[in-house]
């Protein structure tokens, strides 16, 4: 099967008039994602809202996409506002002990290092370690692991094949955020088995602020309470007539964690994506962005840059000796080149959306500003 890339990137408006190389900041928003959410307004204003229980019956549809995009169960599923709120059900969902310790890498996204510092009040450890040592890390006082899939400032993929198994033969929760890598590369949610999974649907998805969710494995969710209680909570939540009014019962099911009103408008844009991803597949999408960030890595290496060798990513990160990472970043931009920059590096994130003229322009424009 032959891809369209074009056609695929023709999707995308916000490219037409610029190069745009920062898809770990921010993704793209689609065509077909501004009609979703134009269609929701438009049935919205058709039946006045009248409807609004088939809205989650349409989201049960996103959530067995989403399962086969993670390969996972449909029942694993939940919907978050973002990835801080699936962290905070651990934060606030277990029994922390003085002397329970977490480990993280340094330099890790700074949702993980806040929280295991924040656990210090409750007398938890907070481990930082290298990206290379968290099995060597572990002690017997360890009880949960934090780890993005991808680095966000150096692109670096954790090694998590082989630390899941560790850490369930140790009986040690592993928490995996997957924001800065789903999307652009597989996961098999299946395979690796985390305890928790969480994505922010934003960047690598292509969704709007909002849209986010987390895959519970059904262990954890026997033993792990909602961070909030609403009038979904209860498992007949759809017998609106007569809503229970006791103690909930809680679903066996990841929906247990949704409690109230989702949002709707993002949602249905994060829907779009996903249905693209899956048409596009999975394998062919990482094999792209694969492939153009070795030409970026290429391409900075012949302009003097020295890109960290992590070649497994979709993010490219590189030094450029005796120049500021933030300073090139802000004069990309004056010249319709989108980067960033992180802890002293020039970050380039390319999506499928991207292509070879995107690459030879970051190259020109890089030539002349150093």
């Amino acid at each position: 099967m032959t891809i369209d890339w074009a056609g695929i990137r023709a999707g995308f408006p916000s490219l037409a008039n610029r190069t745009f190389l920062n898809s770990a900041t921010f993704g793209q928003l689609s065509i077909a994602s501004e009609n979703a959410i134009a269609r929701h307004l438009a049935r919205r204003r058709e039946f006045a809202c009248t409807d609004f229980l088939d809205w989650y019956t349409d989201l049960d549809g996103l959530r067995v996409k989403l399962g086969q995009l993670i390969q996972t169960a449909p029942e694993d599923i939940a919907f978050m506002p973002n990835a801080s709120w699936a962290l905070a059900h651990l934060l606030n969902g277990l029994d922390w002990r003085a002397g329970d310790e977490v480990v993280t890498v340094e330099g890790e996204f700074p949702n993980h290092l806040y929280v295991a510092e924040h656990l210090t009040r409750r007398g938890v450890n907070c481990v930082r370690c290298g990206c290379e040592e968290v099995l060597q890390s572990l002690t017997s006082r360890t009880r949960l692991v934090m780890l993005s899939t991808v680095n966000y400032s150096t692109g670096y993929r954790a090694r998590i094949e082989e630390i899941a198994p560790e850490l369930r033969r140790r009986g040690v929760l592993f928490y995996l955020d997957a924001t800065q890598s789903l999307g652009a590369l597989r996961l098999d949610f299946g395979s690796i088995r985390p305890d928790l999974l969480a994505v922010d649907c934003y960047k690598w998805m292509l969704a709007p602020n909002g849209a986010g969710f987390m895959a519970v494995s059904p262990g954890l969710r026997q033993r792990l309470d909602p961070l909030a209680v609403g009038w979904r909570s209860h498992r007949e939540w759809r017998r609106v007539d007569s809503l229970h009014e006791g103690m909930p019962e809680f679903s066996s099911t990841a929906e247990k964690y949704e409690a109230g009103m989702l949002a709707s408008l993002p949602l249905c844009a994060l829907e779009a994506s996903v249905d693209l991803m899956l048409e596009i597949g999975p394998e062919r999408i990482e094999q792209r962005v694969l492939a153009l960030g070795g030409l970026v890595r290429e391409r900075l290496r012949a302009l003097g840059g020295e890109p960290l060798p992590y070649d497994d990513s979709a993010i490219v990160a590189a030094r450029f000796p005796g120049k500021d990472a933030s300073a090139l970043a802000v004069e990309l931009r004056k010249h319709q080149v989108v980067t960033s920059a992180r802890h002293g590096l020039l970050r380039v994130s390319t999506h499928f959306y991207n292509n070879e003229d995107d690459i030879a322009r970051l190259a020109d424009t890089l030539e002349s500003l150093l």
